[in-house]
């Protein structure tokens, strides 16, 4: 049986990004959903505008800039990548509240244990900890038991211009790198 979600996506499968994730990563991205341009194309952090790839180079979490089309590549740095909407896309305004799924990203933190997690944006995060957005700070979150260490970062969607600063990545780069 279909939920009121299913029916008002005309396509899940069009929107969906499949999870790029394995046991023990060091790093997980997490976004809020798809945007309209990565479900079209089947690649995270898509859009041309999106700062994604070009932070992550800059921050010095990755040793060269990669492409959209090479997200999966970074699971060979110990990366991964997941969305708490897998069936919503386009702008945070515009997904659906119902297709979010904090339960289930929960279950696969759980399973694929990554050290680290880090929210692009502070959507996610307030979904996340279920408190409102000027209630977060970018940056390394206070540890909660039984969970990996939490960032969050400035989004890098070109919709959030006002809100981008570099350095939160830059602090999320040092983390990671200490043994």
């Amino acid at each position: 049986m279909f939920s009121s979600v299913s029916l008002q996506m005309p396509d899940n499968n069009s929107h969906r990004l499949p999870d790029q994730l394995r046991a023990n990563l060091r790093l997980v991205f997490v976004g809020t959903a798809a945007s309209a341009r990565s479900a079209a194309v089947g690649h995270y952090y898509a859009h041309p505008g999106n700062r994604f790839w070009r932070a992550l180079h800059e921050a010095g979490i990755t040793p060269r800039r990669y492409r959209p089309d090479e997200f999966a590549a970074l699971l060979e740095l110990g990366i991964g990548f997941t969305d708490l909407s897998k069936t919503g896309a386009g702008m945070d305004h515009e997904i659906a509240r119902g297709s979010f799924d904090v339960i289930g990203f929960r279950t696969k933190i759980a399973t694929y244990r990554p050290k680290t997690i880090a929210f692009t944006s502070k959507k996610a995060a307030s979904l996340f900890y279920h408190r409102p957005t000027s209630a977060l700070a970018p940056g390394r979150q206070t540890p909660t038991s039984g969970f990996p260490d939490v960032f969050v970062l400035p989004s890098p969607s070109g919709a959030a211009s006002g809100h981008w600063s570099l350095q939160p990545w830059r602090e999320l780069a040092q983390w990671i790198a200490e043994p």
